[in-house]
């Protein structure tokens, strides 16, 4: 201000001498006055130039001036810039939150007061059918038609949630969604959403397991209940009493091997995988699951009139195809009960083939392939389930707990194995597992 006030009265200075040497004092008092409104037009133009760029904000063109409006010019450049850097700044976070929401697994949209969509994530765009950029401010109850929905958005009790069928959901493959609400802000409302199909059949499964377990033990337990009673009410000769002890102890048998499953796959559920330090020979791994799959059949086909025909690698094929890492035990459960399934669900006089070949990526491939009725394509994806029985009655007849397919299951991805199955019906199916080549060893590829 006091350089100001200094420039003004030099142009009064300068302005009265200059008429003072033109005309005298009257001249000199002139001078100042038009030097004074001189001065005043200047310092107008100036300060018009800076209202100017105030009005555009573009801070690359800010006037290059000295004086009060030069600061003032400069500190209202510095505000800009520094507004400018906050809104840059904010600009930035909503991305980043954006960003964020964008990569959560579960649907977020977000709607004002009316309803309306003012911003979605892909996932819920996917799980509705919603266009991110078609369907901004589109109402949600005119595009999420479900009836459920309808109720629930109505009633406006979002204290829990709605589940509702998913876009893409069909009867061999339902999908389910979760939907909640959450009121915030000035009147908005937060939609969450989120695949809970697999949840739902986990607790469909969960369910299914408690009831098959209580099955599996109380049919038995139930034929034991009722052979006591007649042991204890009833006088009988003693080829009756060793009949029915006979029938009780296989009763007890069954639910012994139904605990000692279960036992099993807890135990392979809860232990670390296994390390690469325990190795076994291919060759007697094989040797023991055939031995033990002619047992079985030698047992099933006592009063038939013809024998399983069993195929097996030969000991010198086997013998060239190295070790194997692994649990020696877990892994001829699991090899030797694709065999055994393969016995149990092949008439007499049918033709189960073995098989043991490496492939050109140096994994390994173990195959049980027999003549049996077959699997229908809908019971495949559900074989290893705990206690899944195509036919429960036939299951029943082999002996079978219904658990093997799940230990064998665990076992194979405790190794890294894959198990692969396929089947045509009346034709017999085929149990394929493919161990990963870092488990193998002793044998070269092929050239």
């Amino acid at each position: 201000m006091l350089w100001r006030i200094s420039y003004f009265l030099l142009w009064q200075i300068a302005g009265g001498g200059l008429g003072w040497w033109q005309g005298g004092p009257w001249g000199a008092a002139l001078g100042a006055a038009l030097a004074a409104w001189a001065w005043f037009v200047w310092d107008l133009l100036r300060g018009a130039r800076v209202l100017r760029w105030l009005r555009t904000g573009d801070l690359s063109e800010v006037p290059a001036m000295r004086g009060i409006w030069g600061e003032a010019a400069d500190r209202a450049r510095r505000l800009l810039r520094r507004q400018e850097t906050q809104i840059r700044d904010s600009q930035d976070r909503l991305q980043e939150i954006l960003a964020a929401l964008q990569a959560t697994p579960n649907g977020v949209v977000l709607l004002d007061a009316q309803g309306r969509i003012e911003w979605c994530n892909q996932m819920a765009a996917s799980q509705f059918g919603f266009d991110a950029q078609r369907d901004v401010m589109q109402s949600i109850g005119n595009l999420v038609r479900d009836p459920e929905f309808t109720a629930y958005y109505a009633a406006q009790d979002f204290s829990h949630d709605v589940v509702l069928e998913g876009r893409f959901s069909t009867p061999s493959r339902p999908v389910r969604i979760s939907v909640h609400l959450h009121p915030y802000g000035d009147g908005r409302t937060l939609l969450l959403s989120r695949d809970v199909t697999a949840l739902e059949q986990a607790e469909a499964m969960r369910r299914d397991f408690v009831a098959n377990v209580s099955h599996e033990i109380r049919t038995p337990l139930t034929v034991l209940t009722g052979f006591v009673e007649t042991l204890q009410t009833l006088p009988l000769s003693a080829d009756e009493r060793s009949r029915y002890l006979g029938m009780m102890a296989q009763q007890a048998l069954r639910m012994q091997s139904v605990v000692q499953d279960l036992l099993t796959l807890s135990r392979l559920e809860g232990s670390p995988p296994p390390g690469m330090a325990e190795w076994t020979p291919v060759q007697a791994l094989m040797q023991r699951c055939e031995e033990e799959g002619r047992a079985l059949s030698a047992v099933l086909s006592q009063n038939q009139p013809r024998q399983h025909v069993m195929v097996f690698p030969s000991k010198d094929a086997l013998h060239a195809e190295g070790d194997i890492a692994g649990v020696p035990t877990e892994l001829q459960s699991a090899l030797s009960n694709l065999i055994s399934n393969a016995v149990r669900y092949t008439p007499a006089g049918g033709v189960i083939t073995v098989a043991w070949h490496r492939m050109e990526d140096g994994c390994a491939v173990f195959s049980v392939q027999d003549t049996g009725p077959g699997i229908a394509p809908e019971h495949i994806p559900r074989l290893t389930e705990r206690f899944y029985r195509v036919d429960r009655s036939r299951s029943r007849e082999t002996g079978g707990t219904g658990l093997g397919l799940a230990i064998v299951k665990h076992v194979l991805q405790r190794h890294g194995a894959t198990l692969d199955i396929a089947s045509t019906l009346g034709k017999g199916s085929v149990f394929s597992v493919t161990f990963p080549a870092n488990r193998l060893r002793g044998f070269s590829l092929p050239v």
